[in-house]
């Protein structure tokens, strides 16, 4: 049986259903109250400062191949990305991205476009002023943009051509290419320590210096707060907690979560979702990536779609109407509640992208489809709309409950059609006359 936290409130009592339908999607979550970050404007979006978690992608096109890109960020746009990162890695990639910007918004698709530089970011932003203008913002690595007082140098040149376009940054440090010079210093001072810290305990103190030094830098330079975003990625998932916990106590940027790389399939998915819960559920970070490892020929869209269930999961946003259904046991040798629960699920996928312009706030819709009677009334009637299937043995009859309350008993081999017939009135008739009202005011 599967609780969802929607069901309860801030007093773990439970919530009526006249009660919850009235409720916020945000107002469920039980976790730490969000961290207070400044609040920074990427193109149309906001992040951090109470906005939304958000979420963010990024292509694995060749950026200097226009029409493969742009189809990808269409993609990822499509699905619920609501920033997606490009490559920029030479004069190339750098000539696309202006034409890359122009195709999209020809399509109709504003989702802003994130440079990602590394090495030579400082010489094509330089180079390709019109790139500069198209990107909504900037990530640097401050660990690979030189060295010494090249360092200062370069990372100063990407400041200073973001202010004059007025972009943001994301200033993101990463294990991989973390700056040897200030680990070697802190290392140093480590051993210097009565009681000296473990090497991992000084890479993670380096990744967070890391980006604080050169935000601190970024001010210097003219840069204000609320145009600056931190990372600091690795790849496990206690350090990704210990590093983040370190930032969101000494700043208050906006921070950008997410593993550098998860993995494959469910070991990335898993993995992901174990870190980025644990932070988001202490009400650290203002947007996150889901950095999935996509099997050959797979599309690239299922790391926006795992981030969506985090955060629905987390009932920090909802995107699509939740499905609960049991797992089955002895009671339910029967396929059918399964079948149903799987018809359904793909049936509101079908119907969403319409339901979102008709009926916004349908997305927070709940839909139970239990297989017996011994949880499937109760769970049902936690439910929007909810149905309890016979189990074995029980009578061939499907109560159906609206609202918490029994609409019909259901019969006959045409039990999805009917059962999707009820769940259509009720968003219609629920966010419907949502719609109406705002559109009569």
């Amino acid at each position: 049986m599967r609780t969802n936290a929607a069901h309860f409130n801030g007093d773990n009592g439970l919530v009526s259903h006249r009660d919850r339908r009235d409720i916020a999607p945000m107002s469920h979550f039980a976790g730490s109250p969000r961290k207070h970050t400044r609040q920074v404007a990427v193109g149309e979006i906001t992040i951090g400062g109470g906005a939304p978690v958000r979420i963010q992608s990024m292509t694995n096109t060749d950026t200097a191949d226009v029409a493969a890109t742009v189809d990808q960020v269409m993609a990822l746009a499509e699905v619920g990305s609501e920033l997606v990162r490009v490559t920029v890695d030479r004069q190339e990639a750098a000539k696309a991205v202006p034409r890359i910007r122009d195709e999209l918004r020809k399509r109709g698709c504003a989702v802003p476009l994130i440079g990602d530089f590394h090495y030579i970011g400082h010489i094509l932003l330089r180079d390709h002023p019109a790139c500069a203008e198209a990107l909504d913002k900037y990530r640097i690595n401050p660990g690979n943009v030189g060295f010494g007082q090249k360092q200062d140098r370069n990372f100063s040149a990407i400041v200073d051509i973001a202010l004059k376009h007025g972009k943001p940054v994301r200033i993101g440090a990463n294990w991989g290419s973390l700056d040897q010079a200030l680990l070697n210093e802190l290392m140093e001072e480590n051993a210097r320590l009565p009681e000296p810290k473990s090497a991992r305990e000084v890479m993670h103190l380096a990744l967070v210096e890391s980006c604080l030094r050169s935000a601190k830098r970024a001010e210097e330079l003219g840069m204000k707060p609320e145009q600056i975003v931190l990372s600091a990625k690795v790849s496990e998932v206690q350090d990704l907690v210990a590093v983040y916990r370190q930032l969101a106590e000494r700043c208050d940027y906006a921070l950008h979560l997410g593993l550098t790389e998860a993995g494959m399939g469910d070991a990335g998915v898993i993995a992901s979702t174990a870190g980025l819960a644990i932070l988001l559920q202490e009400g650290i970070g203002d947007t996150i990536r889901v950095s999935i490892t996509p099997e050959p020929g797979a599309p690239r869209t299922r790391e926006v779609e795992v981030a969506q269930r985090i955060l629905q999961s987390l009932g920090l946003r909802a995107f699509t109407p939740d499905v609960i259904a049991c797992p089955g046991c002895g009671r339910t040798t029967s396929v059918r509640f399964q079948e149903l629960a799987r018809d359904i699920s793909q049936w509101l996928a079908e119907q969403m992208p319409r339901w979102r312009r008709q009926y916004p706030g349908s997305e927070s819709l709940q839909v139970a489809v239990m297989g017996c009677i011994v949880n499937g009334p109760g769970e049902s009637k936690h439910a929007d709309v909810g149905i309890s299937l016979p189990g074995t043995g029980e009578a061939p009859a499907a109560p159906v409950f609206v609202d918490g309350r029994k609409a019909a008993t259901l019969r006959g081999e045409n039990l999805a059609a009917q059962f999707r017939d009820f769940i259509a009135d009720y968003v219609a008739q629920r966010w419907g006359a949502k719609q109406d009202g705002r559109n009569k005011g």
